[in-house]
């Protein structure tokens, strides 16, 4: 079966469209641009047009084979998202952020999963029914990596606000958001590499393998890309190559160790990371994926739900969603801190720091997608997170400068250290997306 390619051009242009302008308005009333591409692409698509008696699909409705052609934009799309997380990872900061960033990231990671996951599981029969069934498992497993992710644009914009951007609790914030996320993919790694038998020895060393295969690898790379970027400062070349790398690793990764692909190109960004044209690299990859691809990737979202199965259960599972990513991350990454001998109001405050989710946590659920399975009667065996995701990524952008502003109302100090600025800002236009509208 062929597709028109001009009915492809089409979706293209009502996509790139409806995004901007429903990410602009939603950016004027506070909330990430990234939640109103996806609400675009529910608005334009057929996920809820299709369930009105009305004779009226939305503006795309895509066949099958258009939906296919969609999708691998929208997976470029993510790939590049990591990939430019990648690169605005500083190395020199994993490693001097210390024992308490650490450990704070690893339980804003852990409990989160944890809690996340026995959650899922009180929603598809039982803690008990949920484990003795693989796909079950996996679904919930699945629940609990979206509730890992963190997002610290809309913190790091309040922190600076209220002065505290570069003080000890900013940088800590700031650091262990960082740890997190790499911890993060990792643990979506191990998750989605989990096949019918469900070996995790196996999938733990399919995991070790890969790491060691693009550590190795990145190495002899990266030294080919310092030559190039001090021999040819900001040449188009250094960003084609980086592009290359970046595809190749996501490539080797999904096929050859079962990983998935944006895990690959996490790591190509964090191998070219500290460069001297590392920066000119990410401000290239930025241009091409917040131009046309990231919100092809964030509509997709959209357009492909399906709200057929949608059950009021739905909004109660999305309320107990909220409820436990917001505690979880609080309770995980605010008792660590304290325990690392941070005082009980600035332990709290970093919990309230790490609340924000945001296009991490959609590039978690695209990814990982596929483990929400249908019976032979086409209902659903766990559940489908979508709707709860994009509630808890619209309450945490309202709640996480709330709180913030509340824990640290009355402090005054004020540190300045341009280098954490930088890093800050980059990371804000990695993680929050582009600020130019």
């Amino acid at each position: 079966m062929e597709f028109d390619v001009m009915k492809i051009i089409y979706y293209l242009a009502v996509i790139l469209f409806a995004t901007k302008a429903l990410g602009m308005a939603l950016r004027k009333i506070g909330l990430p641009q990234v939640v109103g591409m996806v609400i675009a692409g529910l608005l334009i698509g057929p996920a809820i047009f299709s369930q009105l008696p009305i004779g009226f699909n939305g503006l795309i409705n895509p066949t099958p084979i258009e939906m296919d052609v969609l999708k691998t934009f929208s997976q470029v799309g993510v790939i590049l998202i990591l990939f430019s997380s990648g690169l605005e990872t500083d190395l020199k900061d994993l490693k001097t952020s210390g024992f308490a960033s650490g450990m704070i990231a690893l339980s804003g990671v852990i409990v989160p999963l944890i809690l996340g996951t026995l959650g899922a599981a009180l929603f598809m029969g039982g803690i008990q029914e949920t484990f003795a069934n693989t796909d079950k498992l996996l679904n919930a497993l699945f629940v609990g990596c979206i509730l890992t992710a963190t997002s610290v644009g809309i913190t790091v914009e309040t922190l600076r606000e209220i002065g505290k951007l570069n003080s000890k609790l900013g940088t800590t914030i700031l650091s262990a958001a960082i740890i997190d996320d790499v911890i993060g993919i990792i643990v979506l790694s191990l998750v989605t590499s989990l096949n019918g038998d469900g070996n995790p020895i196996f999938t733990l060393l399919k995991a070790a393998g890969f790491f060691a295969f693009s550590i190795g690898l990145g190495v002899i790379l990266r030294l080919v890309f310092k030559h190039i970027s001090d021999k040819y400062p900001h040449k188009r070349r250094t960003g084609i190559f980086a592009l290359s790398m970046c595809f190749v690793y996501a490539f080797c990764a999904e096929e050859f160790f079962g990983i998935a692909a944006i895990t690959g190109a996490y790591m190509a960004g964090v191998m070219l990371s500290g460069l001297s044209d590392t920066n000119f690299v990410d401000r290239k990859v930025l241009v091409s994926g917040y131009m046309i691809f990231s919100p092809i990737f964030f509509a997709f979202i959209g357009i492909s739900a399906d709200f057929s199965n949608f059950k009021l259960s739905d909004v109660w599972f999305g309320l107990a969603f909220v409820t436990i990513g917001i505690l979880a991350k609080i309770i995980g990454c605010g008792l660590i801190a304290r325990l690392v001998k941070f005082n009980l109001k600035d332990s709290v405050a970093i919990g309230c720091g790490m609340i924000a989710r945001g296009e991490v946590a959609l590039a978690v659920y695209s990814t990982a997608s596929w483990l929400i399975l249908l019976d032979k009667k086409g209902n659903l065996i766990g559940i489908d997170p979508l709707f709860a995701t994009i509630m808890l990524i619209i309450t945490t952008s309202i709640l996480c400068p709330v709180f913030l502003k509340m824990m640290l109302k009355g402090s005054s100090e004020k540190e300045d250290d341009n280098h954490n600025s930088v890093k800050a800002e980059n990371y804000v236009a990695v993680h929050a997306g582009s600020n130019e509208s």
